[in-house]
């Protein structure tokens, strides 16, 4: 694993808990989100939202909070007549958001309240997340490793020269997407980076992949710093940590959605089955070999703070 402050954090703390979905809180406070641009909306109309946004999952407990460009792509601007150049601000302007709220959160503990230092994620959706049709539960976008690399390459050079400390390429629905971004990691100065994928139960990529073939690629990928699952139910969980566990000696995480299903023209979740008692649930991930754990869409700040209190409070490893 490349020496980061992802690699510090995690050799110190010996697990990271992540922040829960941005969205989720952007909602709760009131923006409508039903837009090919979703939570990259706010960015444009109401960056303060955001800011506020990760402060919450701060105070919460979270060792990471997770920038607004999951689905903020120079493709999806450029059909907003935003050109590239000013795409370009925003997405950099999105990381500076997140590194502003760590630093403001920091200043605002007497002697740093014990906490380290908090670690920026910068987001990378997958290609689904552009198209903005629920694809990214699926897979089937119909277009090559070509297609995607040229996707993908513009945006990902540019968050990998950013301030962030970790690049999150996430919700990814195949592990042909995930081949794509690890090469194009490789092009770029060094910066960690977790890849995590939706499934569709707890043996198979919501293509169909099995888990344990993503497992593989992970141990034998260099650039691959960690592996989990996201934005995937909760009861799935424990069975894809156990098989991505037996598989790879890479760190596993796990920030699983609360259950539903996501409608793409609505922009909306249907009704969850089950809410997790995400306490509890937490530390059944940690227990079947998670390292990172956290929640996606539908879990908020009070969330991360339920499983803030179960957690173990390490002895730091100065």
């Amino acid at each position: 694993m490349h020496s980061s402050g992802f690699s510090t954090l995690l050799a110190r703390k010996g697990f990271i808990l992540l922040d829960g979905g941005l969205a989720t809180e952007l909602e709760r406070r009131g923006h409508d989100l039903n837009d090919p641009l979703w939570s990259a909306k706010v960015l444009l109309e109401d960056p303060g939202a955001i800011l506020a946004a990760h402060l919450a999952y701060l105070e919460a407990g979270a060792d990471c909070v997770t920038t607004a460009t999951y689905q903020a792509t120079f493709q999806g601007f450029a059909a907003r007549g935003i050109g590239s150049a000013r795409a370009g601000e925003i997405l950099l302007g999105a990381v500076a958001l997140a590194v502003h709220a760590r630093d403001r959160f920091r200043a605002s503990l007497p002697n740093r309240g014990g906490r380290l230092r908090p670690l920026v994620a910068a987001s990378i959706g997958p290609y689904g997340a552009f198209l903005a049709d629920g694809s990214e539960y699926r897979g089937d976008y119909g277009i090559g490793a070509g297609d995607l690399a040229s996707f993908h390459r513009r945006r990902m050079h540019l968050l990998a020269e950013s301030p962030a400390d970790v690049l999150a390429c996430e919700t990814l629905p195949s592990l042909e997407e995930a081949r794509v971004l690890a090469a194009l990691a490789g092009e770029v100065p060094e910066k960690p980076a977790w890849f995590s994928f939706t499934c569709r139960d707890d043996g198979h990529l919501s293509d169909g992949t099995p888990i344990s073939e993503v497992a593989g690629w992970a141990e034998d990928t260099a650039g691959v710093s960690a592996v989990g699952v996201n934005c995937t139910e909760a009861a799935f969980v424990p069975g894809l940590i156990g098989a991505l566990g037996a598989g790879t000696r890479k760190p596993v995480m796990a920030y699983p959605n609360a259950g539903g299903a996501w409608g793409a023209e609505t922009k909306r979740w249907g009704r969850a089955e089950e809410v997790a008692d995400w306490g509890a649930a937490c530390l059944r991930w940690i227990a079947a070999g998670a390292v990172g754990v956290g929640g996606c869409c539908r879990v908020g700040p009070e969330d991360i703070r339920r499983m803030k209190a179960v957690l173990p409070h390490p002895v730091r490893k100065d």
